[in-house]
């Protein structure tokens, strides 16, 4: 008798999440059927029901899941006993690594977000705009008590990192010169530098 291997043994919703990822990373959403991920995942369509109303659901939930563990973080950091500076540096960082560490997760949602509802949508973006504006709070605060420059609006600064944090699942690659932690190191030190007095 085969032993089940560890995604068999996972929970259903997890092996859906997974089979759905690594489909939507290779075919794409738009050309992966439901019948598609049930098949990868083991389990039959009512399972998959029982879970996620729909296909779009489990997209939704790609990038949710990822959203909510660097939110989860991110307050952490920000709540942490430490000069804002080392907050500040230690959240940027953090958000590089769990972005390279879920760079399917990623990539399928920045090609594909266009498929959700306006409502899903929506919800998305609160959660997404909720996480920027705890940053960004941080960012504040060193502003206002003279850590960082005021000369770059707090938004713009921002931005300007999350355009990067964006942008990885078009150029990291696991096998290249630099491994995550180094970018991410790279990045925070280049955000911190634009926020220099």
């Amino acid at each position: 008798m085969a032993e089940a291997t560890d995604e068999e043994q996972a929970p259903v919703p997890q092996r859906l999440l997974a089979a759905a990822t690594r489909l939507f990373a290779e075919r794409g959403y738009d050309r992966t059927s439901v019948q598609d991920i049930v098949e990868a995942a083991g389990v039959t369509k009512g399972a998959l029901y029982h879970y996620f109303g729909s296909k779009e659901d489990l997209l939704q939930e790609v990038y949710a899941r990822v959203l909510r563990l660097q939110q989860e973080r991110l307050d952490a950091f920000a709540g942490a006993e430490a000069p804002v500076e080392r907050r500040l540096r230690d959240a940027a960082a953090d958000v590089v690594v769990t972005t390279i560490e879920n760079l399917d997760d990623a990539s399928i949602f920045f090609r594909s977000m266009h498929h959700l509802s306006p409502e899903k949508n929506k919800q998305v973006r609160a959660e997404r705009r909720r996480y920027h504006e705890r940053f960004r709070a941080l960012v504040e605060e060193g502003q206002r008590s003279g850590v960082f420059s005021t000369a770059t609006p707090a938004d713009l600064i921002v931005d300007y990192h999350f355009g990067s944090v964006h942008h990885l699942s078009t150029w990291y690659r696991p096998d290249g010169p630099l491994s995550q932690q180094e970018v991410a190191d790279h990045l925070a030190d280049l955000l911190l530098r634009a926020l220099r007095p």
